[in-house]
């Protein structure tokens, strides 16, 4: 039986030579991570009666959704986190580090063949470097925590070809932002998905990310890009640990396939309250907006900034629109302030948070009131997000046509600035 190259990361996970969709096997795991809104992990490996994780080395526990603390819960929750680190000897990234899904590809640990497992929906991100990366519940990682494996459920395989080129102004962000409009938020559900093409081909590693994390919202249990020289390139420069590269067997048969010339496609906005719900941002361009956001693991990579700052670079945010920015890791925010990118931002009239998830998930760092329209870099935009107002409006944009809507004070696509 001709298999894909996640297939044959999970067969190696589990000991066995072949596996095949739908199937259930218990797989090892190279990576775990738990992030700060789940203290109820802590509490099930206690009340399962766990006294140590099986392996420190290969434990991350995350505090940044919602750091630093913004109430006594929350800081109480962080107490209990560092607290079980220190016990149990596993890696601890403090409120100070950032995003964990940014945080592992600097650190060489998301890289082909890998299997992780972490507390948070979007975890499919590490697909762009050829993992098996995968979001689980607080009792199932607990039991990771116990004994470094899981159970999972083989998933199909769907093929989205991206193929032609993309013309100036145009991201990663606003692809993903088209195939959600073309095929809704269930056609991955509980799939793999794959992005190739010559447009995946073309981008950056940090723009293929992009793909990957918005292929949650179309449903995905994983992703996969193809390693090549470009991952392996990056991969590479961050670690000397060796990984493996599997390779799809001729003749697989994807379930799905769909393909897409890019080669006309215009700057994307997906209006409230949906992330399928995409236009071409000139059709409903000129929408007064409260706030901008540029940042969370979607946005606010070094290459963000950098496009947002030429953007805005001897330009000044309007008194009637403010600008939120939070870059995504630590070592993007100083490498922001080597390469002039923070002085720029500062001078527009931008307000730069602490980095971590900030005004994403709403907890704090930009939270939306009633009635205010948002542009946001994010992934989301049902009712609540950024906030919990069910009366708030988020409009999902690239962070080039969110920088532009920044310096006019109204959607608008980045030609008219």
């Amino acid at each position: 039986m001709a298999m894909h190259a996640v297939h044959k990361m999970l067969a190696a996970a589990a000991g066995k030579d072949t596996v095949c969709p739908g199937e259930i096997i218990t797989a090892k795991i190279d990576l775990v991570g738990v992030n700060d809104v789940y203290q109820i992990v802590v509490d099930s490996f206690q009340e399962m009666l766990g006294t140590k994780v099986w392996d420190p080395n290969k434990v991350y526990i995350f505090l940044d959704h919602n750091a630093p603390a913004s109430d006594l819960k929350v800081a109480g929750a962080h107490k209990t986190f560092r607290e079980f680190a220190k016990e149990q000897g596993c890696r601890l990234v403090d409120i100070n580090e950032g995003i964990g899904h940014n945080l592992l590809p600097e650190w060489g640990l998301a890289k082909p063949g890998n299997i992780i497992v972490i507390t948070d929906s979007h975890t499919p991100i590490h697909g762009a470097y050829g993992a098996f990366a995968t979001g689980l519940g607080a009792t199932d990682i607990a039991a990771v925590l116990m004994d470094g494996a899981t159970w999972l459920k083989v998933p199909e395989v769907i093929n989205v070809r991206l193929n032609g080129k993309l013309q100036d102004g145009v991201m990663a962000k606003d692809v993903a932002l088209y195939v959600l409009g073309q095929l809704g938020t269930e056609f991955g559900t509980y799939k793999v998905i794959e992005f190739s093409g010559a447009v995946v081909e073309a981008l950056s590693m940090e723009e293929r990310t992009v793909l990957t994390v918005m292929a949650t919202e179309m449903g995905a249990k994983a992703t996969y890009i193809k390693p090549d020289k470009t991952t392996i390139d990056d991969v590479k420069s961050r670690t000397d640990d060796p990984f493996t590269i599997h390779q799809s067997d001729a003749g697989f048969q994807y379930e799905k396939e769909y393909e897409f010339d890019l080669t006309g496609l215009k700057p994307q906005v997906a209006v409230p309250h949906s992330v399928d719900n995409s236009r071409n941002v000139e059709d409903v361009e000129g929408i007064p907006i409260n706030q901008v956001f540029i940042g969370s693991c979607t946005g606010g990579k070094l290459f963000d900034i950098e496009i947002a700052a030429k953007v805005l670079n001897g330009k000044k945010v309007p008194p009637s629109t403010r600008l939120v920015v939070t870059m995504a890791t630590k070592e993007i925010l100083k490498k922001s302030i080597e390469k002039g990118y923070y002085q720029i931002l500062i001078d527009a009239g931008a307000t730069i948070t602490s980095p971590g998830c900030g005004a994403c998930s709403g907890l704090l760092g930009g939270i939306i009131a009633a009635h205010e329209r948002c542009v946001s870099t994010a992934n989301r935009n049902f009712p609540g997000r950024m906030g919990g107002s069910l009366e708030a409006e988020v409009y999902l944009t690239s962070p080039l046509t969110a920088a532009a809507t920044a310096v006019a004070g109204k959607l608008t696509c980045p030609n008219r600035v």
